[in-house]
Formats: C-alpha cells, sequence, structure tokens
C-alpha cells in the first residue's frame, strides 16, 4: 500500500512539473515571439533596431539591415525550438541562455555609453523599457530557462531534424518578407547654392565655418519625431566617425532640448540651438530634418528620405573624394 501511495505521490510530482513546465515554456516562446514581432512590424523600432550594428562597427545601412533581420530571425527561431520542443536540452535550451548573455553584455555596453534612459528597444515601441529594466527581464528569462532545465527535460522525438529545417525556414526568411531591405540610401544629387551666413548673425555662432569646406548639415526641430530619428542616428556615425564633419542646427524652445536629448543621445554631435524661425526656414526649406552635404556653400547632396540616406559608406566616399 505504501509503494503504490508513494508511486502515486511520485506521478502527481511528475505531472505537476509537466504542467508548470508547460506553462514556462509558453511563456518563454511568446517572449521570443513578441519581441521579433515588435520590431519588425514597426519601421522605427526597426531602424532603431539596425542601427545597433551601425554602433557596433558596421559601415553599412543595408549590411546592417540584413544582420538585424538575421537576428530577428533568430529570434523566431529559438521561439519555434521551444514552442516545436526541438531539441531542448541538448540545444534550445543552452541557445536561450547564451543568447539572453549576450544581449545583457550589450545592454550593459549601452548603460555605460548613455546611461540607463530611454526605450532600450528591446520590445520594439510595444513596450517601452530602459535598459536596465532590460537586463532584469532576460536574468528572469535565464532563470526560467534554468527551472525548465529541470521540470521539463524532453527527450527528443523522432525526426526532429525535419523540424529544425522548416522552422529555420520560416523564421529566417519572415523578416526579409514583412519588412524588405531598403537598398536606396545613396543620398540624392542635388545642385544648389545655400545661404548660411544667417547663422553667424547672432551669437552664440557655429564654431566652425561651415560656409568652407565640406559638410553634412542637418536642420531640425526639436519637437520632430523624425528629426529626432535622424539625430539618434547622427550620433551613433559621429561616435564611430569623428571625422566626418557632421553638423546640427535645431529650431525650437530651449524648453524641448532635454527631452530631444534623453531621446537621441545626440548633445555630442556638433550642434547650434538656433532659435530664429524665419531665418532657419529660409535655409532648413519647407520640411524638416533637411540633411544637406555642403561643399564650399553648394549643396551637392540631399539625404532626400532623411536617415534613410544618411549611410557611413557613402558618408566616408564623400569626404574622402578630391574637390
Amino acid at each position: 500500500m505504501d509503494t503504490v501511495a508513494q508511486s502515486g505521490k511520485k506521478t502527481g510530482l511528475f505531472y505537476a512539473g509537466r504542467i508548470i513546465g508547460a506553462i514556462l515554456l509558453l511563456a518563454l516562446s511568446g517572449t521570443f515571439f513578441f519581441s521579433a514581432y515588435s520590431k519588425i512590424y514597426s519601421d522605427n523600432a526597426f531602424d532603431n533596431f539596425q542601427w545597433t550594428f551601425l554602433d557596433l562597427g558596421i559601415n553599412s545601412v543595408i549590411v546592417a539591415g540584413i544582420i538585424a533581420r538575421v537576428m530577428i530571425g533568430f529570434e523566431l527561431m529559438l521561439g519555434l525550438f521551444l514552442l516545436g520542443h526541438v531539441y531542448l536540452k541538448k540545444f534550445t535550451y543552452k541557445a536561450v541562455i547564451a543568447t539572453l548573455i549576450v544581449f545583457i553584455v550589450y545592454l550593459l555596453l549601452v548603460i555605460l555609453k548613455q546611461g540607463n534612459s530611454g526605450n532600450c528597444g528591446c520590445f520594439g515601441d510595444k513596450l517601452a523599457m530602459t535598459p536596465l529594466q532590460a537586463i532584469w527581464k532576460n536574468l528572469a528569462m535565464i532563470v526560467t530557462t534554468v527551472v525548465l532545465m529541470y521540470v521539463y527535460p524532453i527527450k527528443p522525438y523522432k525526426y526532429q531534424e525535419y523540424a529544425v529545417m522548416g522552422f529555420c525556414l520560416i523564421a529566417f526568411s519572415m523578416p526579409f518578407v514583412l519588412n524588405g531591405i531598403t537598398t536606396g540610401t545613396k543620398p540624392e544629387k542635388y545642385e544648389q547654392v545655400i545661404d548660411l551666413n544667417p547663422l553667424y548673425k547672432y551669437q552664440p555662432a557655429p564654431t566652425i565655418d561651415l560656409r568652407k569646406g565640406k559638410h553634412i548639415i542637418a536642420f531640425m526641430s526639436l519637437t520632430c519625431p523624425h528629426c529626432k530619428k535622424a539625430a539618434y542616428l547622427l550620433q551613433i556615425i559621429h561616435r564611430k566617425h569623428p571625422e566626418l564633419p557632421v553638423y546640427m542646427v535645431l529650431d525650437g524652445s530651449p524648453d524641448h532640448k532635454k527631452a530631444f536629448f534623453d531621446e537621441t543621445h545626440a548633445e555630442n554631435v556638433p550642434l547650434l540651438l538656433y532659435p530664429h524661425t524665419d531665418d532657419f526656414a529660409q535655409m532648413a526649406g519647407p520640411s524638416v530634418p533637411s540633411i544637406y552635404w555642403v561643399n564650399d556653400g553648394v549643396i551637392e547632396y540631399k539625404s532626400k528620405y532623411a536617415y534613410y540616406q544618411l549611410d557611413p559608406h557613402y558618408m566616408l566616399q564623400w569626404v574622402n573624394k578630391p574637390r
């Protein structure tokens, strides 16, 4: 009788472990699915994510975009592997932990460089999180995975290699299908003289003469969402390539300056807060951001689609090209 009771108790614990494990597994896979979805379905979130790879040393927006889509595909793959119980103990649990550790290291570097402010982009713009909050989230996911390794060590089933191939095909193709690569990253030719003298009518004025030599001048408003995206990208490019002559001219009330820099981290880019709206509009044109590639007072190129045509590859080519 004692044996039966012990057997029943063991069976009950077994099924309890399976139920708890199934719930944790669904939560873990769902987190990876939501993370991938939140980036791929939002142009704003995806742009910030792909620009991360420019910050890591990639010099091409197109290459950064490919890497970003592969990374999102990897998240989808992990979610599918968890949901499909594919090599859980042999591969998937270990891959999840390794991936989360890499994310934590990256987030720590972000905090060291930029502080614990703004949205880390882990869940795109669907759920804003600071880098520190994201670290705690990743640690919780690691703990969940470790628990799963003990309470939910499902043995491999037959023909899993076919599931692997199918899941990988789906996961790595979806980001490219749902958010195609933007190939038009080369700036548009634009021959026009620009009068920059109004920048020197007032004090403070630029400490460099933007009327001479090559300069990539970005006219932006402190409250414009697209300007904030352009400024966020420019600060990455400036940190990685300080030799590029980037300069920002910002229109707006000083009251909006803190919010602008909290979101863009662009306070270290050479800039001028220029609250003279009429003169600003005369130089910038009818809309912002207006980003001009100026050579001795002549606009040679224009980043027509703003941040999509701020590619370090072409910027370096232009700067190094003999006059």
